[in-house]
């Protein structure tokens, strides 16, 4: 559906800033977006957000939204294959919310974003945004072996491939969950960055936590000509290495007839599903599920087989029921992927004596980009 809000767009004291950050699957953007929301709504600013996946039902948006922020989402295919619905998105926040800055956050498995997303805004509506650097976060768990060149990185060259496009048009990168890394560990990140990407100012920071945030908001601050990292890129092997990975959301209602506790619950689902893939094996990218009830609301997440299954956010809840939603992005075949999700949510629901009813589900292998717009030079200055 189209949106036409040229007269509210012209009433705009000045371009609406328009914030994207990029990296992996798994790499932490909704937590950082949801920490940036907050900052600059604590300047005083309004702000508007816009999700991104292949397929409806994304856990994000719902996390986002039920923290109280205004989202719209662009579902179906990426910023870049679906262009023209991230503007009309952005124009139907932009008449509802008036916002101050519109974040944005990109399919975990896309790249050349500033090619197809970044110059199109800044050659064709100059006039509506004023784009930020363009700044990519950098997943660790996965992000250490493909820059080392391991031949077990996880995920196949195709894939890595996606991921080392990724930091290559960055603006700059962060090294995110550094919470999580020693500083030996986070050093080594550095001088990788450094090796593969000399001169790109890189930020050490936790999204969980809020260490170096304050660098990450000096950073998108920063007014110049940034955008104009124009990738060289092979878009056969970068649709191949998309195509590797089984992409799912699904969505349901889990009852029972004694309360139950809705983080367990999730932590569990989690768990199972990642044991069930480390048997396979198959290595997974990111998976998450978001339990919903009354206005409560926790958020379970994995991004690698080697970590647990993490609570993101905590209800500390006890409901007889709750709306579920799981997203799976696994390099695994799509029905594979489907039965393992639902054997591990009805194995734990079992477990706890809970019933579940599905709603829909969607499996599938992202198709080939094809972006809307591509310039293959940047903007002259």
């Amino acid at each position: 559906m189209l949106f036409d809000y040229p007269f509210v767009l012209e009433l705009q004291m000045s371009a609406i800033r328009f914030v994207m950050l990029g990296g992996f699957l798994g790499a932490g953007k909704t937590t950082t977006i949801a920490r940036l929301a907050h900052a600059y709504q604590q300047q005083g600013l309004r702000v508007g957000i816009v999700t991104n996946d292949q397929a409806t039902d994304l856990v994000d948006t719902h996390t986002l939204r039920s923290q109280g922020f205004a989202v719209g989402e662009v579902a179906g295919s990426c910023f870049c294959c679906n262009f023209n619905e991230l503007t009309d998105v952005a124009a139907k926040l932009t008449s509802e919310q008036r916002p101050d800055v519109i974040l944005a956050e990109p399919v975990g498995s896309c790249t050349d974003l500033v090619a197809t997303v970044v110059q199109p805004l800044k050659r064709l509506h100059a006039d509506r945004f004023h784009v930020a650097p363009y700044g990519v976060l950098l997943k660790p768990s996965h992000g250490r072996k493909i820059l080392r060149g391991e031949a077990n990185a996880g995920f196949s060259p195709k894939a890595a491939y996606i991921f080392q496009k990724q930091l290559e048009e960055a603006d700059f990168i962060v090294i995110n969950r550094v919470d999580q890394l020693s500083v030996a560990e986070v050093d080594e990140l550095q001088q990788l960055i450094e090796q593969h990407h000399p001169g790109v100012p890189t930020l050490r920071m936790s999204a969980k936590t809020g260490t170096g945030f304050a660098g990450l908001l000096e950073l998108l601050d920063q007014q110049g000509d940034f955008g104009r990292r124009i990738l060289d890129i092979d878009y056969d092997i970068y649709a191949e290495g998309e195509a590797e990975l089984g992409w799912l959301n699904s969505s349901l209602r889990i009852t029972s007839d004694l309360p139950f506790s809705l983080d367990e619950l999730l932590v569990r689902i989690i768990d199972r599903l990642r044991d069930r893939l480390r048997s396979l094996p198959a290595e997974a990218a990111h998976l998450k599920a978001i339990g919903l009830w009354e206005g409560s609301h926790a958020v379970a997440n994995l991004i690698s087989n080697e970590l647990p299954a993490e609570l993101s956010l905590a209800s500390e809840r006890m409901t007889a029921s709750a709306d579920l939603v799981v997203n799976a992005r696994v390099s695994l075949d799509p029905e594979t992927l489907e039965a393992e999700v639902r054997q591990s949510v009805e194995a734990v629901c079992g477990e706890l004596g809970a019933r579940c009813t599905w709603h829909q589900t969607q499996s599938f292998r992202p198709g080939r980009p094809i972006p809307t717009h591509r310039f293959a030079s940047a903007a002259r200055k």
